[in-house]
């Protein structure tokens, strides 16, 4: 929890999709009481619990209330212009991944983040994820000799993700809105890059449109990266499979992990030996609620540098999308 004076600070939400109303319900839990919601018309909401907001519908007002802190939860296409002006008038900004669906742009909010006005993340949660963080641990203490090579799979059907609206009409959906499996599931690509602790030096990606799907961008991708240290992975991402999968597989030297996040559990196997933890009490919300918490708290501390990095990560991923 934070201290009180932090809680008093004012936040705003860009955006109320389900991802805002997330983040509405989320910032109400962790004890901000001034939130506002920046959306185009004052429709009713679906399910922000028991938050308490105000909406403001003029992006200009918005501005000139200067919140201490704004988090992004828009269509992916507006997202790099949203933050460069929130970054421009001294509000912190988180950003839901990913950070834009193009490198356009990129050199002018570099250039804002880089005067240290405040303080920008890209929204990628599953950093805070508790078996990536053992996972993370793991092969930073060599605990099974070097780390080789990687494969991930994250396979979902698009329509299931919002049963309430027309998959045919959300972001994901519409190359113009910044859709797309490779961008909207870049989770996986970010995952793999954090957990390889070095530099993409060669990325290869081959896109699949041939899903029944009624999208006008990919709905599935094959992505092959290799790393300056001689990791190499390989991801597979679609939103038209009906039958959910989403795992992560590690080779060492000595061992192999591997996690299924839909149960979610970790395996590990050595030649002698096989292992399983099941984390029964996983509350996959926990991981935006973590990320809210550990953002606000850097707020306080921040260097231009951590801005700077997640700029650099975020744009890397982007040209890794379009190959």
């Amino acid at each position: 929890m934070e201290n009180m004076s932090d809680l008093n600070k004012t936040v705003a939400v860009i955006g109320a999709g389900s991802i805002g109303e997330r983040c509405i319900r989320n910032l109400w839990q962790l004890g901000y009481r001034t939130i506002l919601v920046f959306r185009q018309r004052n429709l009713p909401f679906r399910d922000i619990g028991e938050a308490k907001v105000e909406v403001i519908t003029n992006w200009t007002e918005l501005l000139q209330r200067k919140p201490y802190a704004a988090f992004i939860c828009t269509p992916t296409s507006l997202h790099l212009s949203q933050a460069a002006e929130l970054i421009r008038c001294g509000i912190h900004t988180l950003v839901e991944k990913p950070l834009s669906h193009s490198a356009q742009g990129f050199n002018d909010l570099q250039k804002l983040v880089s005067e240290g006005r405040a303080l920008l993340w890209v929204g990628y949660m599953m950093r805070q994820h508790p078996i990536l963080k053992i996972t993370k641990q793991i092969i930073q203490d060599k605990k099974y000799g070097n780390l080789i090579s990687m494969q991930s799979r994250w396979a979902e059907y698009l329509p299931d993700w919002h049963p309430w609206e027309d998959y045919r009409q959300s972001y994901a959906a519409k190359k113009g809105m910044g859709g797309g499996v490779a961008l909207t599931l870049s989770h996986d690509i970010d995952m793999v890059n954090w957990l390889s602790g070095s530099s993409v030096i060669t990325s290869h990606i081959i896109k699949n449109y041939r899903s029944s799907l009624e999208v006008d961008v990919e709905s599935g991708a094959e992505i092959i990266l290799q790393y300056e240290n001689g990791i190499t992975a390989g991801l597979h991402l679609n939103f038209y499979e009906k039958n959910k999968e989403r795992f992560l597989k590690l080779v060492f030297d000595e061992a192999s992990l591997s996690i299924d996040f839909f149960e979610p559990s970790l395996t590990i196997k050595t030649t002698s030996n096989s292992e399983t933890q099941k984390f029964q009490d996983f509350d996959r919300n926990q991981l935006f609620i973590d990320q809210l918490a550990a953002f606000m708290k850097q707020t306080t501390t921040f260097q231009i540098t951590d801005s700077l990095r997640h700029l650099s990560e975020s744009k890397k991923i982007i040209s890794i999308c379009h190959g």
